[in-house]
């Protein structure tokens, strides 16, 4: 990891800006554009802010403009500060129950139980003339909606070809074993891939990335499931395994504590996901869309 020395003159709030400007479009032409200012003003300026870091923010080498080792570092600790810095600003421009405007949110099924919920319910208590839309889709089509404008920000996986869209990873998270309180695998403590060969069982339909994941873990313990019911969301799939002797593979946070259910870690192996969110780059992001985005990190942080 390389180390940023700072030297005595303090940086400007205006070098942060034009670095974030850049970091999210990694164009000086199109930042310089959303800036209002020339691209020999945007250049000059970045180069103080790398000059003064004592460290190199963007590989201009080629035909493209990328961030190096020390830009990722600056922007993952700048950006939350920046966001609270525009909602401060905007707080004190305009009451929060003045502001209004929209934000579309795309979520896979297993956010959408928990977590997306909380999350908008946070929002709207702190901006009640928001308004909030949420879309459960499969990944494949979020990635679709966020490219064709139709969404403003998701809650997914990485993009296998997302050199336009901004991931920005969550947390990593183990996927695990549903269960009645009155199935045989019900008192294990863990379970292994194997042994759930023709066990009767619910799961996501195939369309979804994280079925994807479990049948190559499947193809990987030599198992086959008996996949009574597929389903293209959570709640009503955790519905069905409380009243049938069909178990499923769900995130745990998914799963609220519940008597009659029981949640079992699955080794051999474990299936694993990486949640993050997902934005298009070069996107104008309102005061309020940054500050969702921080809401979200935060209950990503806590396990909600």
């Amino acid at each position: 990891m390389p180390s940023i020395a700072i030297r005595a003159d303090p940086m400007e709030l205006r070098h942060l800006r034009y670095f974030d400007a850049v970091a999210e479009t990694l164009n000086f032409t199109r930042a310089a554009e959303r800036l209002h200012v020339t691209q020999s003003t945007l250049s000059h300026q970045i180069k103080q802010l790398e000059e003064e870091l004592g460290a190199a923010l963007f590989d201009r080498g080629g035909k493209h403009v990328r961030m190096t080792e020390a830009g990722e570092i600056l922007r993952s600790h700048m950006t939350p500060a920046l966001e609270q810095i525009d909602l401060g600003l905007q707080a004190l421009r305009t009451p929060a129950v003045a502001i209004t405007g929209s934000i579309r949110l795309g979520t896979t099924p297993s956010f959408n139980t928990r977590m997306v919920p909380q999350c908008v319910a946070t929002l709207l208590n702190q901006y009640p003339g928001m308004a909030v839309t949420v879309e459960e889709l499969a990944a494949g089509q979020i990635l679709k909606r966020l490219r064709s404008g139709h969404l403003d920000i998701a809650v997914s996986y990485p993009p296998g070809d997302g050199g336009d869209l901004w991931f920005e990873p969550l947390y990593n998270e183990e996927l695990r074993l549903v269960v009645g309180i009155h199935h045989p695998l019900a008192k294990r403590r863990r379970v292994r891939m194997v042994e759930l060969h023709g066990v009767r069982m619910a799961l996501l339909h195939p369309q979804f990335l994280t079925r994807k994941l479990l049948d190559d873990c499947f193809h990987q313990a030599g198992a086959k499931p008996i996949v009574v019911a597929q389903m293209n969301s959570v709640a009503p799939m955790i519905a069905l395994i409380r009243q049938t002797d069909l178990a499923g593979i769900i995130t745990e946070t998914a799963v609220a504590p519940s008597a009659d259910l029981r949640v079992i870690p699955l080794e051999d192996p474990t299936p694993i996901r990486t949640p993050g969110l997902l934005w298009p780059k070069g996107a104008t992001r309102s005061p309020v869309l940054k500050h969702f985005a921080e809401i979200i990190r935060r209950a990503a942080g806590t396990g909600a």
